[in-house]
């Protein structure tokens, strides 16, 4: 069995969706539409020395994919940007293996969301500051998603759920992105959201650690009803 990466992402994708600003209620005219997706690599693949890739870029503009295998790794280790994968409200393709590692959302949340979004955010702030100290001014729009990440972790930490979308929010970041507010004021509202985050996080109701056990389990099954079905003739 020989497949190329092409091959993978139009044959094997169980899930794929559309993340940024279409996924997060704050696309505008020029936004582009980033598609995120995983696929199942056969079980066979792995049997020999050429393992499959863990992740394939395009085929598409903004189009990227994960072997589910490295995207549940990811998502065990509460990424941010893999978490809000999962919990896209624009799904453009799903299949059974999609639809149960959808039913598996709540079993990669944990406490640790507070660490990787706060240490994520802090190495964005970082370049945001360092844009002002050079230019006098943020990349706004990375201002704007910042903000929005560190209010996404305090609710989900407050809740225990991932929501993408910003609601009542939408202007108020959108003003943001605009340049319409000051920087000392960003500031202040990434500071009040990160102390808000961080109160969370000591009373959040998500558990100490994600459920690997039950996403493993998920993952074995998976792959083995990968290696049962009849292979599929080689892609020459």
């Amino acid at each position: 069995m020989r497949l190329t990466p092409g091959d993978l992402v139009r044959d094997h994708t169980v899930y794929s969706c559309v993340t940024g600003s279409r996924a997060f209620g704050l696309a505008t005219g020029a936004s582009d539409t980033d598609r995120r997706g995983i696929f199942l690599a056969p079980t066979p693949l792995f049997w020999g020395f050429g393992k499959p890739p863990t992740h394939v870029e395009g085929p598409a503009d903004e189009q990227f994919s994960w072997e589910l295998e490295r995207f549940c790794e990811l998502a065990l280790r509460a990424n941010p940007n893999i978490l809000e994968c999962l919990h896209s409200p624009i799904v453009e393709h799903i299949d059974a293996t999609g639809r149960e590692l959808l039913s598996l959302r709540a079993a990669f949340l944990s406490r640790a969301v507070h660490r990787t979004f706060t240490r994520y955010a802090m190495g964005q702030h970082r370049k945001l500051a360092a844009d002002v100290r050079q230019y006098g001014a943020p990349r706004w729009k990375h201002a704007m998603h910042l903000l929005r990440l560190l209010a996404s972790c305090r609710d989900l930490l407050r809740t225990g759920e991932l929501v993408t979308d910003v609601g009542e929010a939408r202007e108020p970041l959108l003003a943001v992105r605009r340049g319409e507010v000051g920087w000392p004021e960003v500031e202040r509202w990434m500071s009040r959201l990160a102390d808000e985050a961080a109160e969370a996080a000591a009373r959040t109701p998500l558990p100490p650690e994600p459920d690997t056990a039950r996403v493993e389990d998920f993952l074995f099954r998976t792959r083995r009803e990968s290696a049962l079905r009849p292979e599929r003739p080689a892609v020459r």
